[in-house]
């Protein structure tokens, strides 16, 4: 198969958007390599203003934006109508120095992008409050992909969606080799320089570990106590580390669905990978699926996943859940949107699935979906 060389991103509509209307800071969030700086500069294309970019390797601009002189930044954005600053979250105290050029250059527009949500939130959320648009950039989304696809072709790239992800370089290799080669440096270069580094991880070897171990475990629930047994790390330090890969937009987790019956489970949680490329470099399984046994786990992972990707994207807010009781009975998949309970299970193929009779009994307002080969298209795109 070919790939065309450019997919339009969905984020490129907003941006264009929100430029033009009241004057707020536009954060654009996401993982390494996922195309932040693509998706502005091609904004940027088509952008009348007077643009300056910079990034945050650029020392002496890196300097005056964390300088908080008014007088400095103000001589640096003079004759401008918009600043760029890529990468932000390496430069020293942006949220504060942020604020200042919100607050008192009041003829600038400014777009900022950071790799890690993790550092770049934690020097802006507090300084800005109120002053920003904030947006995630994921991987490629088969939301995307159906404004150049039809249905019949989408559904012949599905493997390859499950067994390489969906990160926009990846479709720029024609071969397995090549395919697996970008996956497994990206892993390394996106888990070691990203997160370890970010987050002053003492021993990466305990967290490289506990994300193997979620690889193997994607789509069922996970005990944060049995995996600190495992791995020889706190209960604590286990949770401290799962929140450091959710805000490194490598892993995403949901929650039990209950309504205070002490038949549902809430304790435990699913986990669940953005990108299932970088999922099975990590366990370093590419093998067809027809030669696997977590088909079911990378069909799940992969609608769970668009279907987030295309409620953000299409600015749709709802709570994600899973369901299960004591008992047995389970959903892969809950919504909560509008008041309303919307169930889904999610099946491998062609193969069907009626609604579990205490979820119809528990929830007679709510409704149940199957979603499989043949219908899933309508659920992410």
């Amino acid at each position: 198969m070919s790939y065309p060389v450019h997919i339009p991103r969905s984020l490129l509509a907003i941006l264009t958007e929100k430029l033009s209307g009241p004057r707020k800071i536009i954060l654009l969030y996401g993982a390494r390599q996922v195309g932040k700086t693509t998706l502005v500069r091609e904004f940027l294309g088509s952008y009348e203003g007077k643009v300056l970019e910079i990034n945050a390797d650029m020392p002496l601009a890196a300097e005056t934006l964390s300088s908080q002189n008014l007088s400095q930044l103000q001589r640096m954005l003079a004759g401008y109508n918009l600043l760029f600053i890529d990468e932000a979250q390496r430069i020293p105290d942006i949220g504060i120095n942020l604020k200042i050029i919100h607050d008192q250059i009041p003829d600038i527009r400014v777009i900022v992008t950071g790799s890690s949500a993790l550092d770049l939130a934690n020097k802006v959320s507090e300084a800005l409050t109120g002053r920003t648009w904030t947006y995630v950039l994921y991987p490629l989304s088969v939301l995307e992909w159906r404004q150049l696809d039809s249905p019949f072709v989408l559904d012949q790239r599905i493997e390859e969606f499950l067994l390489f992800g969906m990160y926009p370089e990846v479709f720029a290799y024609p071969s397995t080799r090549e395919k697996r080669e970008y996956l497994t440096g990206l892993v390394n270069a996106y888990l070691y320089k990203d997160i370890l580094d970010l987050g002053g991880i003492r021993y990466p070897e305990k967290i490289l570990n506990l994300l193997r171990l979620l690889a193997w475990q994607i789509g069922s629930q996970v005990s944060f106590s049995e995996l600190g047994k495992q791995l020889g790390l706190s209960t604590e330090t286990v949770h401290t580390y799962i929140e450091l890969l959710k805000k490194g937009f490598v892993i995403f987790d949901l929650q039990g669905y209950s309504r205070n019956l002490r038949k549902e489970i809430t304790k435990t949680r699913k986990i669940y990978f953005y990108d299932l490329g970088i999922r099975n470099a990590l366990i370093e399984n590419f093998n067809p699926l027809s030669q696997r046994n977590d088909s079911g786990h990378l069909w799940e992972n992969f609608l769970i996943c668009e279907r987030m990707k295309r409620m953000h994207y299409e600015r749709n807010f709802a709570n994600f859940y899973f369901w299960r009781t004591y008992t047995g009975a389970e959903l892969d998949f809950i919504e909560e949107r509008d008041g309303k309970l919307f169930g889904y299970e999610m099946k491998w193929g062609k193969n069907k699935a009626k609604a579990p009779v205490s979820w119809l009994e528990t929830y007679p307002e709510a409704s149940f979906t199957l979603l499989n080969q043949e219908n899933y298209l309508e659920f992410i795109a």
